[in-house]
């Protein structure tokens, strides 16, 4: 645990400030053989899953839903919970940690809230440059279906 020492402007004692990860959530959404990326409006620029930062007070599982809801549009089913990425390193911005969720979707993606374009890739066929760690993730979820 990273921690900061910092006098408190109101008293001047010295107080600590502690650094920690930001909850994050990324979704792999199926569309049949196809599954979503979209174009990232914000640096890092490029190809990504949908996904986002975890508000307070929501659980991973709404926040999944959320952002798939404000990225591409599409309601989620059979969300489930597929692994956790939290190499310090992933998100060149800060520190986070990724809870990557899969479901399943009908309908054709449309790009919204943070998102240039929405689209659907084979996972042995996707644009580049992929952002974060995606490349990665994907690359785990194609060696889970076999």
């Amino acid at each position: 645990m990273s921690e900061d020492v910092q006098k408190c402007p109101h008293c001047g004692k010295t107080v600590r400030v502690y650094r920690n990860p930001f909850p994050t959530v990324d979704i792999i959404i199926s569309t049949g053989e196809k599954i979503v990326l979209i174009q990232r409006r914000n640096p890092p620029f490029g190809w990504a899953l949908p996904g986002g930062f975890v508000d307070y007070g929501e659980s991973l599982e709404a926040a999944a839903e959320r952002e798939a809801r404000e990225e591409t549009g599409l309601s989620l089913t059979g969300l489930r919970q597929f692994r956790a990425y939290s190499a310090p390193g992933r998100d060149p911005r800060q520190h986070t940690i990724s809870v990557v969720f899969t479901a399943h979707a009908t309908g054709q993606p449309r790009a919204g809230d943070d998102a240039l374009e929405a689209g659907l890739f084979s996972v042995d066929e996707l644009p580049s440059p992929l952002c974060f760690d995606h490349a990665e993730i994907i690359e785990d979820y194609r060696h889970s279906l076999g």
